[in-house]
This record gives structure tokens, C-alpha cells and sequence, in this order.
């Protein structure tokens, strides 16, 4: 059988979409009609999304928003609510650091402890019945850029299922998502896990895997160096610095996509044994990689991955 793949350029990064069957190419364009339409409303990148509605709003009133703002924004506010790192009101957070864009600076102490008065999830209100968020405070902002691919290649799936594909790839960049049973007579799919030494091409291991998810977060891509101190754009909503870790990537394996975002942000947050404390879902498989080379995987991932890079070992 053969395959058939786009690629697009959307959610700042290369997206690619493959489908089987010839006649489920034309899904192809629709799924990426509605990831244009998702980066128009979840956006803070922009002027003006619902999103942005939301935070222009901020310690005014509630703004009212589609379905699929609300439904993203309540999942991430209940998350961050029960407060084990994972915070979608860190908005004011990460735009006063902004590592990865050519302005970005370190702050001083007292710019971080201003800013982190504006990162209280507890101040954010929703009403299901308006399907309103309200930032209580002024200056807050929600920024979901830690959850929003994940949403929205769950969403593509479930457009998929309505047009008829039951097996396909949806990769939005770092964010693989599989459709249905691979082509192998196993039914399992072959994914490599990206190492953080090296180039995307490169991998640590491989994971045998049924239809899932499959989220890396690392602190590997995005940082700033000032001063002889290297700083990554992973934050720690208690000290408002990058969080300190000895770990450099986190790999989530899991059914929803949106899962496995949640799941590698709360990993470098409470590290292998803290997260493990948290994770209460047998359908949701970790893979830990640290600073010294070392690997720790979670025990329902121990027959599905297999380290191919020698210079790293598993603990």
C-alpha cells in the first residue's frame, strides 16, 4: 500500500500529513484547514485571536469564545490548577523572558517577582453555561503554546474518523500522533525517539508501538545564553526562572495527544519519581532522558523501547 504525505507550514513549525489511500488524499487539505483555523483563535502570537481576546480583557471582563477555545482553556486551567507545574496563565512569564526570539533578556529579580503575582490559575474563571474565561487580574495572560498542538492533532483525528480515515500520521512538528494499526503484519508502528544531542534525524531509541501519541518536550532547543549562564524556556511558575533540572527531554507516550503535552511539562517539572506519584493512568507510558546520559522509562514501556544510541544507558 502506498502512502500518501503533505507538508505544510502552520503552528511555527513543518507539519507533515500522511494517509494511505488514495482516496482519502482531499482529507489531507481539510485537516489543515482546520489547523489554520485553530492557529487563528488559540494563537498569542498574534494581535488578535480569541485567545488574545481573552488576555486584552484581562481584570475588565469575561470574554466569551468558540467552542474549541473554551474547551482548550478549561482543560489547561483545571490542570493548572491543581498546581504541579503545568500553569497556562504563565503568559507574562515567558513574554518578560522571551528565550528564543532576538530580544530576550535575562530580568531582574524584581521584574520576576511583579511578573509572577499575574500567574495565579486560581484567578482565571470560566463559565460553561457563556463559555466565558475571566482573567481576574490585569497584565494576566493565558498563553497555551504547551498544549495547543496536542489539542489540535487530537482534533484531526476525530475529523479524520468522520471522513473515513482509520490509519494515517498526523506529525505537527515533534508531535506525532498515529491513526489506526501500521501496515506491518504486527499491527505495531515503529517510531524513533529523538535524541537531545543530536540532530532531528537522530535517534536514541526506538518504541514498537499501537496507535498513540507521541509528545518530546526538551530544554535542548530553545535557550539564551547571558553572562556565561545558559538558560532554557521551560519555566518554573514557583521561582520564575527556567526550571532547574537534571533532566534534557521528556517523551510521553499516550492515547490523546493533549495527554502527552500535559504529561512531558509536569515530567521536567516533578522529574521520574514525583511524576510517577501523579501519573495514575496505565495508558500513558515516559521516557526520561538526562544531562548524564542516563535513561528511565516508565515499566509499561519497558517491551516497546529499545535504546539504539550506545552512548546513553538506561537506569
Amino acid at each position: 500500500m502506498s502512502n500518501y504525505t503533505k507538508t505544510y507550514h502552520a503552528l511555527g513549525t513543518e507539519i507533515n500529513l500522511t494517509v494511505f489511500q488514495e482516496g482519502q488524499v482531499p482529507a489531507l487539505d481539510k485537516a489543515y484547514e482546520l489547523i489554520q483555523y485553530c492557529e487563528d483563535v488559540l494563537t498569542v502570537n498574534r494581535t488578535e485571536s480569541e485567545i488574545m481576546s481573552i488576555n486584552h480583557a484581562a481584570g475588565s471582563h469575561a470574554v466569551s469564545v468558540s467552542e474549541i477555545s473554551y474547551d482548550l482553556v478549561k482543560e489547561a486551567v483545571e490542570v493548572s490548577q491543581e498546581n504541579h507545574g503545568f500553569n497556562a496563565a504563565i503568559g507574562p512569564l515567558v513574554k518578560l523572558w522571551h528565550i528564543g526570539f532576538s530580544d530576550a533578556e535575562v530580568p531582574s529579580d524584581h521584574e520576576i517577582s511583579h511578573t509572577l503575582r499575574l500567574t495565579n490559575p486560581r484567578r482565571i474563571m470560566l463559565n460553561d453555561k457563556e463559555k466565558s474565561v475571566f482573567l481576574l487580574d490585569e497584565g494576566m495572560e493565558l498563553d497555551l503554546g504547551g498544549i495547543a498542538k496536542g489539542y489540535i492533532a487530537d482534533a484531526i483525528k476525530r475529523l479524520w474518523a468522520g471522513e473515513g480515515v482509520n490509519q494515517g500520521i498526523i506529525d505537527l512538528g515533534g508531535n506525532v500522533l498515529l491513526v489506526g494499526e501500521s501496515l506491518h503484519s504486527s499491527g505495531l508502528w515503529k517510531v524513533g525517539v529523538q535524541s537531545p544531542f543530536d540532530f532531528r534525524s537522530d535517534y536514541l531509541g526506538m518504541l514498537k508501538i499501537h496507535s498513540n501519541s507521541i509528545v518530546t518536550s526538551g530544554i535542548y532547543e530553545r535557550f539564551l545564553n547571558k553572562n556565561g549562564h545558559s538558560y532554557h524556556h521551560i519555566m518554573d511558575p514557583k521561582t520564575g526562572y527556567p526550571v532547574k533540572t537534571d533532566l534534557l527531554g521528556v517523551t510521553v507516550v499516550s492515547p490523546r495527544s493533549i495527554d502527552g503535552e500535559i504529561w512531558s511539562s509536569l515530567g521536567f517539572y516533578n522529574d521520574y519519581e514525583g511524576t510517577l506519584r501523579l501519573l495514575h493512568d496505565d495508558s500513558i507510558g515516559l521516557i526520561f532522558v538526562y544531562k548524564d546520559r542516563t535513561v528511565r522509562i516508565t515499566d509499561n514501556l519497558k517491551n516497546r523501547f529499545t535504546l539504539t544510541d550506545s552512548s546513553f544507558k538506561m537506569k
